[in-house]
């Protein structure tokens, strides 16, 4: 094994998150810690860790994308081995897997967000960092400090360089969404608007209201923290096109895409969809190890 100083700090890149994992050590000029990983056949992860890691500081990197139990379960045993073995363990979840299950909306629901929580501390993780939690609601449930970089500014930047965007305005497809979107419109300097979403509980069915939304004419950006079916985002947009938009955008922090979302989201009529790399995906376009190397330059482990 090769010895490291006990001051050292080190970047684990996990298997869901290795490119992320090493673009952002290289922003941070961090080393990145020697770790042998294998999958067996019946899915199971074995990690052998090839160094001393006693004394130090170790950023876990590990994206909870689909397939999100797996995900998290490699997270656990890493974090686990490496607090077994001396290290101070920050978690870094680029997505948050299980942040939508924050609180109780139904009776006898499981406030899975919580379990999460309590699994992490339990293997040993002293912090938690991620990207555009689903709601802010779910950061009181971490028992350790835990933070989220937002990087709703770096999309807004890249759609107004790299899009010649006309008259744009820019729109919330529900409440929850409301406080991204008006960051992103002052960012780029737009209008923003909100549509009233509602969602069958039971069936998953989505409602959306445009009210008296002028759009007619003018190019627009939807902007949310995450897709994962796309239904919302396909009722807005097809809402969006009975009004007449012209180009419709859609701005995502963490493009899931399950299944065939993104072919039913073109059909919907959205030209185009921004993503970040919090999860890889076709439209992951936007680097977000950006917002969280900066953050984290300021963490003292």
């Amino acid at each position: 094994m090769l010895g490291r100083e006990l001051t050292d700090r080190l970047l684990f890149a996990g298997p869901a998150s290795e490119d992320f994992g090493k673009t952002l050590a290289k922003r941070l000029g961090l080393p990145l810690l020697s770790v042998t990983v294998k999958e067996f056949s019946d899915t199971e992860t074995r990690f052998k860790v090839e160094e001393e890691v006693h004394g130090t500081s170790i950023l876990l990197v590990q994206s909870t994308y689909p397939p999100v139990d797996r995900n998290y379960m490699q997270l656990f045993l890493a974090a686990h081995h490496l607090s077994q073995e001396g290290a101070k363990v920050h978690a870094v979840i680029p997505y948050l897997g299980y942040a939508r299950q924050d609180k109780q909306f139904m009776p006898g629901e499981v406030v899975s967000l919580g379990v999460i929580s309590h699994l992490l501390r339990t293997c040993g993780v002293l912090r938690v960092t991620t990207v555009d939690i689903h709601s802010a609601v779910g950061l009181a449930l971490f028992a350790m400090p835990t933070y989220s970089v937002s990087a709703i500014p770096i999309l807004a930047q890249y759609i107004k360089k790299n899009m010649n965007l006309s008259s744009p305005v820019v729109i919330s497809p529900d409440f929850g969404s409301s406080k991204r979107t008006e960051a992103f419109a002052t960012i780029y300097g737009a209008e923003h608007l909100q549509f009233a979403k509602e969602r069958d509980r039971v069936t998953g069915e989505v409602r959306i209201d445009a009210g008296e939304m002028n759009v007619k004419g003018r190019d627009v950006v939807i902007v949310d923290d995450m897709i994962s079916t796309g239904a919302t985002i396909r009722a807005a947009a097809e809402k969006l096109r009975k009004a007449q938009a012209s180009k419709i955008v859609v701005s995502c922090v963490h493009p899931l895409l399950v299944e065939d979302a993104y072919e039913k989201l073109i059909e919907a009529g959205v030209d185009e969809i921004i993503g970040t790399n919090t999860v890889p995906s076709r439209v992951s376009k936007v680097d977000a190890t950006e917002p969280l190397a900066s953050y984290l330059r300021t963490v003292a482990e």
